[in-house]
């Protein structure tokens, strides 16, 4: 048998932690590739798609389609998918080492970076990860209490997610239920006493995250009115100067000034966009959220030309009974691979897993997405990231730098899942669970009605 890898004596076997975007970048690209090589998905949760199931806002349609791409890579007779396969339990480091001859993580960074002020740990205090779950059917956040019995929310941060977090609580159910929104949070919703969102940003209007394409849309709700304080929109010289040639931030500005130009319009919900505010306390009575203390800010360049804020010792209050938080995302740990918790990702090197400790490349080990740059770019970014990753593969494959499986038996995975009493599921019967949850969607007018839960999705194919 031929000793190089990726031939016809010997495809290249590689497996895939993860069934987001970025694995299914990275399967396509491994699969384009002129080169045998077969490709093994191994995802927690029995549906694949990751981000654009679980994470994209349900109002937000034209962004899942994307979700045809990964199709096509997964109808490759060289994909098989193993859904409802926990790594570090059900297969292991150890395991993936020995059956593949090179493995790609493709985790995503799925933990959300803390305030770190008092009364953060209230109820009614989450991330906004955890509430877009929980809109978006999540098994894992299903049950998570959400109470909306309040007047005001408040959403720290100023990204896409703050945004899409915002959006929805403005939203009637007349704009959502037409969406895969989950049942059980649109039947919330509907009972919402939620009159006003407050979006807090430690900076100023051109330092925001969000793209023109998310702030446009507040101009366009049935129910709530945009309101954006002018005097918070003046910018300082150096902020003047960062944004000079910068066209999307420009149109973010335009919109802002807008908004702070029409006022409102007595709608029954509003949407406030705050500036150079930072919370320094979730205040509360006899355990329930009353407001957030903010420090008002001002900007500051450092000698970098970052534009830092610094608080002046003034306050005000924002009276809430609902927070949420959107101020930056890490990846958690996975058994047995390094870790750079300070980072919050996977240490690497063009996509190449590096060891801590030795500072060195780990054969065969590597890393594609979130995990890999930490939480930038929207979905389509994953694209030539993993690219970028699979190349340095590929090198590393053609300079012989790969080790071969000791298993390089295709078989040994489902033999020792059987083994294990792992009830994975396949591509083929992702696609049972799909064709239902469309069936479904399509006699109420909606794109799908969601599965909820693990046992659900499994009970439609193992009857």
């Amino acid at each position: 048998m031929s000793t190089q890898l990726a031939t016809d004596d010997r495809p290249l076997r590689v497996a895939i932690i993860g069934a987001g975007p970025s694995g299914f970048y990275a399967a396509g690209a491994l699969l384009k590739k002129d080169a045998v090589v077969t490709v093994d998905m191994f995802e927690r949760l029995p549906a694949p798609h990751g981000l654009v199931r679980y994470g994209v806002a349900p109002d937000h349609q034209n962004i899942k389609a994307v979700s045809k791409v990964y199709d096509r890579t997964a109808a490759d007779d060289r994909f098989r998918f193993f859904g409802n396969v926990e790594f570090g339990t059900d297969i292991t480091h150890e395991d993936v080492r020995e059956l593949y001859d090179a493995v790609i993580y493709a985790v995503g960074a799925q933990s959300d970076r803390q305030l770190n002020i008092p009364g953060e740990d209230l109820p009614n205090s989450m991330s906004a990860t955890e509430f877009v779950a929980w809109y978006n059917g999540h098994p894992d956040y299903v049950d998570l209490d959400v109470d909306l019995s309040v007047k005001a929310a408040l959403v720290v941060g100023v990204g896409n997610v703050a945004m899409d977090v915002a959006r929805i609580l403005a939203k009637s159910t007349d704009e959502l239920k037409d969406t895969d929104i989950a049942d059980h949070a649109l039947a919330a919703l509907e009972h919402s006493e939620i009159e006003d969102i407050y979006v807090v940003a430690r900076r100023g209007p051109a330092q925001v995250k969000f793209t023109s394409a998310e702030i446009r849309e507040f101009g366009h709700l049935d129910v709530a009115d945009t309101i954006v304080f002018p005097d918070e929109l003046r910018l300082d010289a150096a902020s003047s100067a960062s944004i000079k040639d910068d066209t999307g931030m420009q149109k973010n500005l335009d919109y802002l000034q807008a908004y702070s130009e029409i006022h409102s319009t007595g709608k029954p919900r509003r949407v406030h966009f705050r500036f150079l505010l930072s919370p320094v306390e979730i205040l509360s009575e006899d355990g329930k959220i009353t407001g957030v203390k903010c420090e008002r800010n001002r900007l500051r360049a450092t000698t970098s030309g970052y534009i830092n804020s610094e608080g002046t010792g003034e306050y005000e209050t924002i009276d809430c009974g609902l927070v949420l938080r959107s101020v930056g995302y890490r990846s958690v740990p996975l058994p047995g691979v390094p870790f750079d918790d300070r980072r919050g990702r996977f240490p690497n090197e063009v996509g190449r897993m590096i060891d801590p400790t030795t500072e060195r490349v780990i054969p065969g080990e590597y890393v594609v997405g979130w995990a890999k740059r930490g939480p930038s770019g929207v979905i389509g970014t994953n694209k030539p990231d993993a690219v970028e990753t699979v190349n340095s593969l590929m090198d590393d494959v053609q300079r012989c730098k790969v080790p071969r499986a000791e298993n390089d038996n295709p078989e040994a995975v489902d033999k020792l899942l059987q083994e294990r009493g792992v009830n994975y599921v396949t591509m083929k019967e992702w696609h049972v669970i799909d064709e239902l949850e469309r069936a479904a969607g399509e006699a109420q007018g909606r794109p799908r009605v969601k599965f909820i839960t693990v046992e659900e999705m499994m009970e439609q194919v193992n009857p």
